[in-house]
């Protein structure tokens, strides 16, 4: 008979992979106990980030999101409540793992959750990368093996780097939900006057605005390359798998700037093999 921990892990690995996650590859590198952590980690964070977005109305999202600071509070307390902290449980320990991580990446989710993010101002957006982002990139270098000062270095700039990436993107898809990610002061700057979503999308200086944007994803990939120098060597292959995945996605975007926004920027399957590989044997 399968003990609870395995009976945990295995409704999180059916999560993990119904998603369909370009994560998955990343993760399948990593020894079974730092890869099980992921698992788990992913599956918390998909679950806080689909009540965000999916819960049918502004207070039920905050109601889920609230279940889930309840479950996390427990979980630290050692008083696991459902297959997913289950499963993250043993992590916490072997892992060193810190339960603000986690409450800062629901708060990130809080922030989508209530009414839609519209034009903020460049220090609520740095905000926003931080919790949705860093906070990831906090809990998954710890359990990859590096929890140094330059470990979080590489975080704070990384997630930055990944979600304003994600936000460059996803510009079609976010106006679609009444969200608008661009900051205020770029927009005041390129002289866009409309802050409603769709019409920023349409109007014609967004181009540049999106060029200077992406100059501060640039500037946060280059730091957290530095960084990732001077870290674990052997925590850091995961890490360079999902830089080269980002990376690609964002040279890309950079190349079409921005012309054909309503068309997500995708890698074909044989190039995200390639990435892996490349990324395995460096």
């Amino acid at each position: 008979m399968a003990s609870p921990y395995q009976q945990a892990m295995e409704d999180v690995k059916a999560r993990v992979s119904k998603s369909r996650s370009s994560f998955h590859a990343g993760m399948a590198i990593l020894p079974k106990p730092r890869r099980e952590a992921m698992y788990a980690f992913y599956a918390f964070c998909r679950e806080v980030d689909d009540i965000a977005d999916e819960g049918a109305t502004p207070e039920a999202r905050a109601r889920g999101l609230q279940e889930w600071r309840e479950r996390i509070t427990n979980l630290f307390k050692g008083k696991p409540g459902d297959s997913i902290t289950a499963a993250l449980a043993p992590a916490i320990g072997r892992f060193g793992l810190i339960e603000k991580d986690f409450q800062d990446i629901i708060d990130g989710m809080a922030m989508d959750a209530g009414n839609p993010i519209c034009a903020p101002e460049m220090k609520l957006l740095d905000l926003y990368c931080d919790r949705v982002a860093s906070a990831v990139g906090r809990v998954s270098v710890r359990i990859f093996g590096d929890s140094s000062a330059e470990a979080m270095t590489l975080s704070h700039h990384l997630g930055r780097a990944f979600q304003l990436t994600n936000i460059l993107r996803d510009l079609h898809e976010d106006a679609q939900r009444g969200r608008l990610y661009l900051p205020a002061e770029l927009l005041a700057k390129h002289h866009v006057a409309s802050r409603a979503p769709t019409e920023v999308l349409v109007d014609p200086e967004l181009p540049s605005l999106c060029r200077e944007l992406s100059s501060t994803a640039r500037d946060h990939f280059a730091a957290a390359d530095a960084a990732m120098k001077v870290c674990k060597p052997s925590a850091m292959k995961p890490v360079r798998i999902m830089r080269a995945y980002y990376g690609a996605i964002f040279e890309k975007l950079v190349g079409d700037g921005w012309r054909h926004i309503s068309t997500r920027v995708t890698l074909p399957k044989w190039k995200k093999l390639w990435l892996v590989l490349k990324n395995l044997v460096g």
